[in-house]
């Protein structure tokens, strides 16, 4: 059996005019729609700034997020440099320094063979006992000692190439007390009463010829006045 058919089973509600209460109300009676009272504007614009204070608070919340997230990743940022910038610097810093480690422990074990040979050829020089010596074997005494000489020279010179620090020659002692006494030996303390006034003539005849010229122009300058 065939449904009844119903208009408004094809009518989309969506498209229809939106109605007010007022007019619903209104054309409920058959009037046209009335203007809103005071007290109905007075709600309308009270919900609208409410809804204004909701979307300013709502926007302020927005702004401290945003600034939050600048916040994090400026830090993210610093952290991303940094950390780059530090991982080159170490790198370079441990290369470096085990490269100087390993030369010191190089130049530590070549210094400490080094000593122990010095030690040893010392030895050798102080075991020399010249008065020990006979007719006999004074020949193969004298060889002996200048090898031990010869071999203790080989072992100063190949050291003086691979460690710089014997070849800093140290300064005499009695340097500076040379150098004072050359001072002293040229003042001329020594020299007589009248040596003395010809030196300080000899030092100070250009002021005085300097001074009795002005002492000249002046008084020719007295006399014409």
């Amino acid at each position: 059996m065939a449904t009844d058919y119903d208009a408004t089973e094809f009518v989309d509600s969506d498209f229809n005019p939106q109605k007010t209460q007022y007019s619903s109300f209104a054309q409920g009676f058959g009037q046209t729609p009335r203007a809103p009272t005071r007290e109905e504007v007075d709600s309308r614009v009270s919900e609208a700034q409410q809804k204004l204070a909701e979307l300013k608070r709502a926007q302020e919340e927005l702004e401290r997020e945003r600034a939050a997230l600048e916040e994090t990743r400026r830090r993210q940022v610093e952290f991303q440099t940094g950390r780059q910038e530090m991982t080159q610097h170490l790198t370079r810093g441990v290369g470096l320094l085990e490269e100087a480690e390993f030369n010191a422990r190089r130049d530590a074990e070549q210094m400490t063979k080094v000593l122990f040979e010095f030690r040893e050829a010392l030895k050798n020089i102080e075991l020399i006992q010249e008065e020990t010596w006979t007719r006999d074997n004074f020949h193969v005494e004298l060889t002996r000692a200048l090898t031990v000489l010869e071999n203790a020279r080989m072992e100063w010179n190949a050291a003086r190439l691979k460690l710089p620090v014997l070849s800093r020659e140290a300064a005499p002692a009695n340097t500076t007390g040379e150098a004072n006494e050359a001072r002293r030996n040229d003042l001329p303390l020594d020299q007589g009463f009248f040596q003395l006034c010809r030196l300080g003539l000899a030092l100070t005849w250009p002021l005085a010829l300097v001074a009795i010229g002005a002492l000249g122009l002046l008084v020719a300058i007295l006399v014409r006045h």
